[in-house]
C-alpha cells in the first residue's frame, strides 16, 4: 500500500513510501512518525493517499496506539468487542483473542494482564474491524527486553497470517532488524527504503548509520584528492587517519567503523598510525566483550573476542579499508 501524506501542522512533514509486509519506519524521536501515523488515521488535519477526507470512523485502520489505549473498565474480550457490531459481539471477540492465544484471559481486566499481553488485546482489536491498513505506534516500548523479541515475533507472525500491511513507527534498531521493509526517517524526511538486509550493509548517510544503531559514527574532514593520499581529519579526537574515498578535498563527512575492524596494540608494538585509547568502561557480552576507549574528546567502542585482553595502554589502528565516509547531510 502506498503512503503518500503531507502535512503542515503542528509541523511540517512530507512523506511517501510503500508499506509490504510489516514495514517499520525508523526515525529519531521528534521526527513526526506518531504524527504521521495519526494523519492517515485521520485523527490530524493533512492531506493524501490512501483515505484522504475520509474522517476517522470511515477509514479502514486499525490503530495501536503506543500504550494500547485499553479501557481499563472493560474485559478483554469487551476491549475486543468494541469494534464489533451484532449479536454475536462476544463469540466473535473471543474468536480473535483465540487468534493471538488469550482465549484463556477473556474475563481479565486489562490492569492485571502483562505488557505483551494488552499488546495482543489491542491487536485483536485493531484485526477484529478487519483494516485494510494496521498501524502501529512504537510497538516495543511498553515491553521488556526478556519477553520483547517473543512478544513481536507472535505480533509479525499474526500480522502476516492476517494478511494485512502494516506500518509500524519506532526509533528502536532490534524492530527494524525484523521488518519486512524498512524506511528511515531524518530531518523529517524519507532518506531511505529497502529490506534491512539491504539498508544495513549500505546505509545511505552517518544519519541512517546512527539510526540503525551503530556506535562509532563521528564526523571529520577529507584532505586530499581522489586517488591520491588523503586523511580524515578527526577533530574531535585531534588526530589525521589514513583513508581512501572518492570524495573531494575538504569534504564535510560523517564516518563510521564496525567496533570488530578496530585493532588493538599495546603501546611498544603498534603500528605508526596508532592512537591513543584511555580505558573507560567494559561491557559484556556472551560471546565477546566491547570497550568504550576515550580518544581525545570522544570515544570508540572495541570489540575483542573471548580470551583476549584489552592492554594497560591501549593503542588502535583504524585501518583505511575499515573506514566508511559519507558527506555530512
Amino acid at each position: 500500500m502506498r503512503i503518500d501524506y503531507e502535512i503542515e501542522r503542528p509541523i511540517a512533514l512530507k512523506a511517501t513510501f510503500d508499506v509490504d509486509g510489516f514495514t517499520v519506519l525508523l526515525g529519531a524521536s521528534g521526527e513526526g512518525k506518531t504524527l504521521l501515523l495519526r494523519a492517515v488515521a485521520g485523527l490530524v488535519p493533512a492531506h493524501g493517499e490512501p483515505f484522504d477526507g475520509l474522517a476517522a470512523h470511515r477509514r479502514a485502520v486499525g490503530y495501536l496506539p503506543q500504550g494500547h489505549a485499553l479501557f481499563p473498565h472493560l474485559r478483554a474480550w469487551q476491549n475486543v468487542a468494541f469494534a464489533l457490531r451484532g449479536a454475536q459481539r462476544r463469540q466473535q471477540a473471543l474468536e480473535w483473542l483465540a487468534r493471538v492465544g488469550l482465549a484463556d484471559l477473556a474475563d481479565r481486566w486489562p490492569a492485571t494482564l502483562s505488557g505483551g499481553q494488552q499488546q495482543r488485546v489491542a491487536l485483536a482489536r485493531a484485526l477484529a474491524r478487519k483494516p485494510r491498513l494496521l498501524l502501529l505506534d512504537e510497538p516495543t516500548s511498553a515491553l521488556d527486553p526478556a519477553t520483547r523479541d517473543d512478544v513481536m515475533a507472535e505480533l509479525i507472525a499474526e500480522v502476516h497470517a492476517a494478511a494485512i500491511p502494516a506500518l509500524a513507527v519506532s526509533h528502536d534498531p532490534a524492530l527494524a532488524m525484523v521488518a519486512d521493509r524498512l524506511v528511515l526517517m531524518h530531518a523529517r524526511r524519507i532518506v531511505q527504503v529497502g529490506t534491512p538486509e539491504a539498508v544495513y550493509a549500505q546505509p545511505a548517510s552517518g544519519a541512517v548509520a546512527r539510526l540503525l544503531g551503530r556506535r562509532n559514527v563521528r564526523h571529520g574532514r577529507i584532505t586530499g584528492a581522489p586517488g591520491g593520499p588523503q586523511r580524515l581529519l578527526w577533530p574531535g579526537a585531534n588526530v589525521a587517519l589514513p583513508v581512501t574515498t572518492a570524495l573531494a578535498d575538504a569534504t564535510s563527512v560523517d564516518w563510521s567503523i564496525a567496533s570488530t575492524a578496530i585493532e588493538v596494540y599495546a603501546a611498544d608494538a603498534a603500528p605508526p598510525t596508532a592512537i591513543n585509547g584511555t580505558f573507560e568502561v567494559c561491557q559484556v557480552g556472551p560471546r565477546e566483550r566491547h570497550y568504550g576507549l576515550r580518544c581525545g574528546g570522544e570515544r570508540l567502542w572495541v570489540t575483542l573476542p573471548p580470551g583476549r585482553q584489552l592492554p594497560a595502554a591501549p593503542m588502535l589502528h583504524l585501518p583505511a579499508a575499515s573506514i566508511h565516509c559519507w558527506p555530512a547531510v
